[in-house]
């Protein structure tokens, strides 16, 4: 279809009084969020660098003893009246925008918040072993000076190595090496009786190694993660490139700026990063990035932008000038374009702060940003949290490539969200079948952009308030959450897990497989330790009656199996 269908009709929805604290939400965010943040970031910060003066000898050390400390705790756990195991880290303390609400329930906390050191950065073997509280500006900060960083860096600064490898984690670089978890080569878990192990693609724990991306944590506890590096230089030439059309148009407008033939990985015109933001219905930019040394970007006649200082332009409106000057070419400094959506948190600092994006308050305040997603959780009460979910979206589709223009006309006619955010990553076909997994036989499809070895996707990141509620009209965040997680399941996408789900257990097992994760956690003693994924992922306050039956249940696996409509 060519051209979109009118959007659906609502009628007007009359204000209540959330409506009206959400629109000036911005005074606590001013005097109480920001300044708060600010200070954390800046401990933070401290904390990083009291770390980064101890030898790797030390962190080891350190590391060895907080491992035993953890022993020790899941050791006086009582099964029979201590609820199941999940971390001591408080529910709104997490970036993702679920409730946590297995933690208002019964459970027994095991305490990881030591565990925020860089163990070592091995330039021999190009891997940084790290653990799981360590987060992306605390990585980079460390290994760009080096001009080494992880394959994979995700762009907020506060994501962490464990959220990115137990739940999701994408940047602009996927298309190449896949997502965060893609690039781990081993990990170090503590399992439910207590014993250690480290598990890697090719040794006795290869099952497990396969089975934690995705899993919650909820095979074992990650002590710590070894992860791919890669060698980089000192600037990021960006090409920016504005599209216009439908959105079909647009989708393969994104497609074509950096998706060869079928198995043609050689060629020489793939990009070292890619991402398109879309802004209406009709217009995009397509942005496509390769590192270049500080020489090339300081000879004569080309711009170089700082992107990082803290009164310059939010980045996607930076990018969105091109609709207007036509395509441009600048050299950014690596560091700061890893985390150029940091400081606007994408767009959403624009409805958090309606003003934040003026040159007066970038210039006088900007410095102050971005507010800690976790203090605007902390902040924001129950009454508040539950208008977000039916008034707000933030979530991400992951679709198959040659499926993209599908998804753009499905959100636009469904939620009248933009800007969109669209960022490719490879989902490998690998020795066993992992809760997400590419289609049978795309292989022989040979589409654009797949190799014999995997097939390529698209995250379609849907973050934003919908075009309905804008206009003042009724809009149920819940079912179109629900008609989003149903349009998935019947193309072969998933929806990550760090948001808000409506699936009830038997979907959930239809979007995601069950057999290996299944079979972990009866083999290394998870079920009636651990939460299993659905129940940490599920919506809602927990029952007494549900921790019971969590203690003692498992998957109900033929769900894997089952893909038909009900």
């Amino acid at each position: 279809m060519a051209d979109l269908e009118a959007p659906l009709v609502r009628p007007k929805r009359k204000k209540v009084w959330v409506d009206y604290f959400v629109q000036f939400r911005w005074i606590i965010v001013i005097f109480v969020v920001l300044p708060i943040s600010f200070t954390l970031y800046f401990l933070t910060y401290l904390g990083d660098v009291r770390s980064e003066w101890k030898s790797y000898k030390q962190r080891q050390k350190e590391h060895e003893e907080n491992v035993k400390k953890v022993q020790k705790r899941l050791k006086e756990r009582n099964p029979s009246k201590d609820g199941l195991v999940c971390t001591a880290r408080k529910p709104w303390i997490a970036v993702g925008m679920r409730n946590v609400d297995y933690k208002r329930a019964r459970h027994f906390e095991v305490d990881l918040s030591a565990f925020r050191n860089i163990l070592e950065i091995d330039q021999e073997r190009m891997i940084a072993k790290c653990e799981p509280l360590v987060n992306m500006g605390q990585i980079t900060r460390a290994s760009v000076p080096m001009n080494l960083a992880l394959a994979v860096v995700a762009e907020l600064d506060d994501l962490t190595v464990g959220g990115l490898i137990n739940g999701y984690g994408i940047e602009g670089s996927s298309h190449l090496y896949g997502l965060f978890s893609d690039t781990v080569v081993a990990y170090e878990i503590v399992l439910a009786d207590g014993q250690v192990v480290r598990a890697t693609k090719d040794n006795e724990y290869s099952d497990l190694f396969y089975a934690i991306p995705w899993s919650q944590g909820t095979l074992g506890l990650l002590m710590s993660a070894e992860i791919k590096l890669i060698p980089i230089k000192e600037y990021m030439k960006l090409t920016y490139k504005p599209v216009r059309g439908n959105v079909r148009d647009l989708a393969q407008a994104y497609i074509d700026s950096f998706a060869p033939d079928f198995d043609d990985e050689n060629n020489e015109k793939v990009p070292d990063f890619v991402e398109t933001m879309i802004y209406n219905p009709h217009e995009g930019v397509c942005m496509t990035g390769k590192y270049a040394s500080k020489e090339e970007a300081k000879m004569k006649g080309n711009k170089i932008n700082s992107v990082g200082w803290w009164f310059k332009p939010w980045f996607y409106q930076h990018a969105e000038t091109a609709l207007k000057k036509g395509e441009f070419v600048e050299y950014i400094p690596t560091r700061e374009y890893y985390h150029r959506h940091t400081r606007c948190l994408y767009w959403e600092g624009k409805l958090i702060l309606p003003f934040g994006d003026q040159w007066w308050f970038r210039f006088l305040f900007g410095w102050l940003m971005p507010p800690k997603v976790s203090l605007l959780k902390a902040t924001q009460g129950e009454a508040i949290r539950n208008y977000y979910h039916e008034m707000h979206v933030i979530q991400d589709m992951l679709v198959p490539l040659y499926k993209v223009p599908d998804a753009l006309e499905w959100v636009d006619r469904e939620m009248e969200i933009y800007p969109l955010w669209l960022c490719p990553h490879r989902l490998y076909k690998l020795p066993c079948k992992t809760m997400i997994y590419p289609e049978e036989g795309f292989e022989q499809e040979r589409r654009q952009g797949d190799t014999s070895y995997a097939q390529m996707y698209t995250d379609v990141g849907v973050y934003y308030t919908p075009g309905p509620v804008f206009r003042g009209e009724v809009f149920d965040g819940a079912d179109a959450v629900r008609r989003l997680e149903t349009w998935l399941i019947e193309n072969h996408g998933f929806q990550p897990q760090y948001a808000v789900s409506e699936l009830d257990e038997k979907k959930f097992w239809r979007m995601f497989d069950a057999g290996l994760y299944e079979k972990c956690r009866n083999k290394y003693g998870a079920v009636g330790t651990f939460m299993s994924v659905y129940y940490k992922s599920k919506k809602g306050r927990k029952t007494e009656k549900e921790v019971q039956e969590a203690e003692k249940a498992q998957v109900d696996t033929p769900y894997a199996e089952v893909d038909q409509p009900e």
